[in-house]
């Protein structure tokens, strides 16, 4: 630091120097050496400021007292990089596991009952399912090179796939699902490690549009379920529908009467439930359990891969759509958790980490991965943003992928209790979607696109033949998926329409000829 300049006093500062010279010289001299120590611009000005600036034992005390209050109050679990006992924040990380076990594992079980698999190789499935979920979160909290979030997010198998994931399993097997997966987790990793170039095409009302459209979809899915699950013998009977009531009415009263983040547990509460009383009305199936290893290494390459065109355009539109997903969910975790907007590097490295982790669980012949709502809502209660804690709940579920017992246990859940539980999840995103159109404006622009996208999306989809004259391919990816068919009608109608103005200035010229 350069020599201070040392200003001419004011008059009140020269009759203040006046006083006590011998005393200002000294009181200026000390403040010079403590400003230039702390690396300040020293003004050497009059007595009162320069007593003011010199620390008394009063002072030194309050500061004292204000850096024990500061040290006090940090808690390392609400920063990243904290530093906390790795086994102490387990706990932490476990909560983060319970909050999503039951999601992670949902739309495996759904998709495997829809191909008829055998308890077997269920099982196998929702093993190897804990393992990629365990892979994505560790992925997300430390990346590899720009692949990866480094924000406190937890992954898991996505519900955004089920729809068309069951549409293509029930035409083209399940080999035809896995080789989709594979491909299209390239496809994102790309659209991640370019999303700077692309994210301005796709406005909020057409994120909208994919995440109300795919509640809808699900919801004929989760009836599906609470009535006993596709094919089943005794679909419909009073037996399974109890067993879905009981399971609902369980997670209603949880998330009624729970508190903080307990709720978070309203799903696995009902499936204890619907669980114990399938139990006792001995519809529990146990025959995973017959020759049941206690440890169990995952399988790769369970599945003979399948690469259909078809198959793999329709999953490839919705690896777009979950991108668009990650864009709001990266931006709601970083508000909630650190108090700010995610930085271009974060949101681009959520969604390549994303692709990456997909193509792996292809590998693993499972469905594609994305970040968790359920633990941004954890983070948003609880404020625990501390990598190393979440990455405790990371590595507990690589662990559980390792003990085939609990696999076995989720796959002797009888449909109806399942159903029970998720038809309720389903509903929310409906209402999440909804939510998020009245978040993008109620605009007239606005309107035109998310009526005739969830029109010609929901409805074309739910009619038979009306897409008969069309090229096969176009059939097997669009005919029954309507997530695919709505977001392509809401881009194409965001492309052409013309601005907000023209609306209005529409409307004005109507409303003068009246």
């Amino acid at each position: 630091m350069g020599n201070p300049t040392i200003e001419t006093p004011s008059e009140h500062d020269k009759t203040a120097t006046d006083q006590n010279v011998t005393t200002t010289a000294q009181t200026t001299a000390t403040t010079t050496q403590d400003n230039a120590a702390q690396g300040k611009p020293v003004q050497g000005n009059t007595v009162q400021d320069t007593a003011t600036k010199k620390d008394t034992p009063e002072t030194t005390a309050a500061a004292a007292s204000v850096e024990t209050e500061k040290a006090a109050t940090s808690n390392p679990l609400t920063e990243l990089d904290g530093k906390i006992s790795f086994w102490k924040g387990i706990p932490f990380g476990l909560q983060h596991v319970m909050a999503m076990f039951v999601a992670n594992l949902a739309p495996i079980f759904l998709v495997t009952a829809a191909a008829k698999m055998s308890p077997e190789q269920s099982a196998m499935i929702i093993q190897n399912g804990l393992l990629v979920a365990g892979l994505g979160t560790c992925l997300q909290l430390y990346p590899l090179w720009r692949i990866g979030s480094r924000l406190p997010m937890v992954t898991g198998i996505s519900f955004t796939y089920v729809a068309a994931a069951i549409a293509v399993v029930s035409d083209k097997g399940y080999g035809a699902v896995v080789g989709a997966v594979m491909v299209g987790g390239l496809l994102e990793l790309v659209l991640g490690l370019t999303a700077r170039f692309w994210r301005r095409f796709v406005p909020p009302i057409v994120s909208a549009i994919v995440v109300t459209s795919i509640g809808f979809s699900l919801l004929s899915v989760g009836a599906t379920s609470f009535g006993g699950g596709s094919g089943a013998k005794d679909f419909g009977s009073w037996q399974n529908l109890t067993l879905g009531l009981v399971s609902l009415v369980a997670c209603l009263a949880f998330q009624l009467l729970m508190k903080g983040t307990a709720k978070q547990l309203s799903v696995l509460f009902g499936l204890v439930v619907g669980y114990v009383v399938a139990l006792f009305m001995g519809k529990v199936d146990f025959s995973g359990f017959q020759n049941l290893a206690v440890l169990s290494a995952p399988h790769v390459m369970p599945f003979k891969v399948q690469f259909d065109a078809g198959a793999i355009i329709s999953f490839a539109l919705l690896y777009v759509v979950s991108s668009v997903e990650v864009l709001g969910d990266t931006a709601a975790l970083a508000k909630v958790g650190l108090n700010r907007a995610p930085s271009e590097r974060e949101t681009a490295g959520a969604i390549a980490g994303d692709g990456l982790i997909s193509s792996v669980s292809g590998l693993f012949g499972c469905l594609p991965l994305t970040s968790f709502a359920q633990n941004i809502g954890l983070v948003a209660m609880t404020k625990v943003v501390n990598r190393k804690v979440i990455l405790s709940g990371g590595l507990i579920l690589v662990l559980a992928s390792f003990v085939p017992g609990i696999a076995a246990v989720f796959n002797s859940l009888p449909q109806a209790v399942l159903g029970g539980c998720t038809i309720m999840m389903f509903g929310t995103i409906v209402l999440s979607g909804f939510q998020m159109i009245a978040e993008a404006g109620f605009t007239q622009r606005n309107i035109a696109i998310a009526a005739l996208s969830l029109t010609i999306g929901i409805g074309f989809t739910q009619v038979q033949g009306i897409f008969s004259q069309f090229p096969s391919l176009f059939q097997s990816i669009f005919a029954s998926n309507c997530i695919a068919l709505a977001f392509v009608v809401a881009v194409i109608l965001n492309a052409v329409l013309p601005s907000e103005e023209h609306f209005l200035a529409s409307n004005g010229e109507v409303n003068e000829k009246r």
